[in-house]
């Protein structure tokens, strides 16, 4: 019965590793094309478009723009508590609120821009090391904290943009950058999720012995 099992053992060995593969794979295309996003998303400028005296306006994470005209958002927090906060206590609520918003925002996408790197490392590493499962096991958890920030961040931008921003101006709307960003976090979490389903793929040690012995 034993001499029976040794030649289907290693057709089982051979359909584990290319599952394995092929998820690892598909995770690491997630990953990069998420990564692209993430950092496009965070250095463009259109977070969000809108009308400022009859002007088209954009503004991303790092500067606002002004019929072609771009300022960094430094110069636009004063001019913003002037037109909002009339009164005495708005304004020192602004006055913190507003560059905490952009901080978080900004660090989010940032750190994420970086973890999503990392996992990617990680994740071509595991195809050539001897702890594989290990390996891909870590790029998986490196990934979904890589969308998990930017899905904090973009929370962080929503929420100000819809409670503030939208607040004082009438016609406007998010823009291709915003959307580019919630776009990688999908991939950078689908790319973790294949790298950990990839780690169930790996071929038992049992396999591993029939087919060494």
């Amino acid at each position: 019965m034993v001499g029976e099992r040794h030649p289907l053992a290693p057709s089982r060995r051979t359909h584990e590793l290319p599952a394995m593969y092929t998820l690892m794979g598909g995770g690491l295309l997630c990953a990069v094309s998420g990564l692209v996003l993430l950092i496009v998303a965070t250095a463009t400028d259109f977070w969000m478009q809108y009308r400022y005296s009859e002007n088209l306006s954009n503004q991303g994470l790092w500067r606002f723009c002004v019929s072609g005209k771009c300022h960094p958002h430094t110069i636009s927090i004063g001019a913003t508590l002037r037109v909002v906060s009339r009164m005495q206590l708005m304004q020192n609520a602004a006055t913190h609120i507003l560059p905490a918003f952009w901080d978080a925002t900004r660090a989010f996408m940032l750190l994420s821009i970086l973890s999503c790197f990392a996992g990617i490392i990680l994740g071509l590493t595991a195809f050539s090391s001897n702890a594989r499962a290990s390996r891909t096991r870590s790029a998986g958890i490196t990934l979904l904290i890589a969308g998990l920030l930017a899905l904090l961040g973009l929370s962080v931008y929503t929420g100000v943009t819809v409670n503030f921003f939208g607040k004082r101006y009438a016609n406007w709307r998010f823009s291709w950058s915003y959307i580019l960003g919630w776009i990688a976090v999908i991939l950078t979490l689908s790319a973790g999720i294949f790298h950990i389903c990839a780690v169930s793929k790996r071929p038992s040690p049992e396999s591993s012995n029939v087919v060494s012995g």
